[in-house]
């Protein structure tokens, strides 16, 4: 659990392509940082249950907020309870540690 509070402490980098993505091996050390995400090519999701709708938007709220403050943005599916957060640094195709350090941040605001 320590190394997901190292990933929480971090700040997001400017990525404006010109740098390799992650390699598998470097991912799936990253994976092991975050619980219940999974990667999906050159993509990490999660969706994040909730009671109502309030809660959805709240936490949406939340992670739009949190992400603009990282300039690093997930894409969302939003539902009536559910959140689907989906990240991939666009820049590079591929994942970047930017994508793991808002993963983890997403997971702490899930747990406020």
């Amino acid at each position: 659990m320590g190394l997901v509070c190292d990933l929480t402490n971090k700040n997001c980098k400017p990525c404006e392509g010109g740098v390799p993505p992650l390699t598998q091996p470097e991912i799936d050390e990253m994976m092991k940082q975050l619980e219940g995400w999974q990667q999906h090519e050159q993509t990490i999701g999660k969706t994040y249950p909730f009671k109502n709708y309030y809660q959805t938007i709240a936490f949406v709220n939340a992670v739009a907020w949190m992400t603009h403050r990282e300039d690093h943005h997930p894409d969302l599916k939003v539902g009536y309870n559910s959140c689907a957060v989906e990240y991939s640094t666009h820049a590079i195709s591929g994942l970047s540690e930017n994508d793991f350090i808002c993963a983890a941040k997403i997971d702490a605001l899930f747990k406020i």
